[in-house]
């Protein structure tokens, strides 16, 4: 596996795992957040809204153990304490490097976390400095690429480059795995511009995906992830070879972009002969109305 092929998961928290090392702190408890890199685990599409990455002042301290230790960041986490050890083992995975961890004394409760890194897409903001724009949107496209709205447990290919314009790295095995071009991503979730998706694939009101980000026909389908369409109409590959977008261009505004694969048997269609759990009964021959799969309602 590349550093750039990832797996993920829909929602819930972090749960807390058995300690493996002593803590930091007299009377803390050490806990592994690591689900989202060992386990599958993944980012509910509502961490993504958690009141802001900003707010918390996380963009300005820097993503380093003194960053973590901020007033605003402990107020940010105590008030988010469902969904924040999950969205923050995902900015971690994003943003620092593979082989780095960063960990969090959660006062109010003594629980220490720590949280892996794995794709370095942001190595400045990592490295402790205030998080460039650039670093931003790297990091915005990142964690709405990991958003999954269903829960379930899927593989998943991310390609593109770091902030700094380092390619993240592939194989041809993997790219053959991951035969199924699915989504671009892009946008700055620490700001009011939002974040987007759009489509690298034709995609029909017949098909499905264990994903439904990316790959839909409806704007709405994944808030607050916005999907706008095609990759194609908004996104540009610095090299047409490579496999990935390197920009996207929306409201007049241009952003860095990650680009998506997945395996074959996340795409469903109706037709095929089992109502999937993205289809539904009806009359037609839409994932929305499968009367093939899964009969007439009522």
């Amino acid at each position: 596996m590349t550093g750039a092929l990832l797996a993920l998961v829909g929602c819930g928290g972090a749960a807390p795992e058995e300690a493996d090392a002593e803590a930091d702190a007299p009377g803390a408890t050490l806990v592994a957040v690591d689900q989202a890199q060992r386990a599958d685990n993944g980012l509910s599409t509502n961490g993504l809204s958690t009141n802001g990455l900003s707010t918390n002042g996380l963009s300005t301290n820097g993503l380093s153990t003194n960053g973590l230790s901020t007033n605003g960041f402990n107020d940010w986490f105590n008030t988010n304490s469902a969904t924040a050890p999950t969205l923050m083992a995902y900015i971690v995975k994003c943003a620092v490097p593979a082989g780095q961890t960063r960990t969090f004394l959660h006062t109010a409760t003594g629980t220490n976390y720590t949280w892996q890194g794995n794709l370095g897409l942001a190595p400045n903001w990592a490295g402790g400095q205030p998080a460039t724009e650039a670093e931003q949107q790297a990091v915005s496209a990142c964690l709405a690429a990991h958003a999954n709205k269903f829960g379930l447990h899927v593989s998943l290919s991310v390609l593109g480059r770091t902030s700094a314009g380092t390619p993240l790295p592939y194989s041809a095995q993997e790219l053959s795995t991951f035969s199924v071009r699915e989504a671009c991503f892009f946008g700055n979730l620490f700001t009011a511009e939002g974040v987007f998706a759009a489509r690298d694939r034709d995609f029909s009101a017949a098909e499905s995906t264990t994903r439904a980000c990316g790959l839909t026909l409806k704007a709405d389908s994944c808030a607050p992830i916005t999907n706008v369409g095609s990759c194609s109409q908004f996104c540009t590959k610095a090299d047409p070879s490579q496999p990935y977008f390197t920009q996207c261009t929306y409201n007049g505004k241009t952003y860095p972009a990650l680009t998506t694969r997945v395996q074959p048997q996340e795409l469903y269609r109706c037709g095929d002969g089992t109502c999937q759990f993205t289809e539904h009964c009806g009359t037609g021959l839409t994932a929305d109305s499968c009367q093939a799969d899964c009969g007439t309602c009522g």
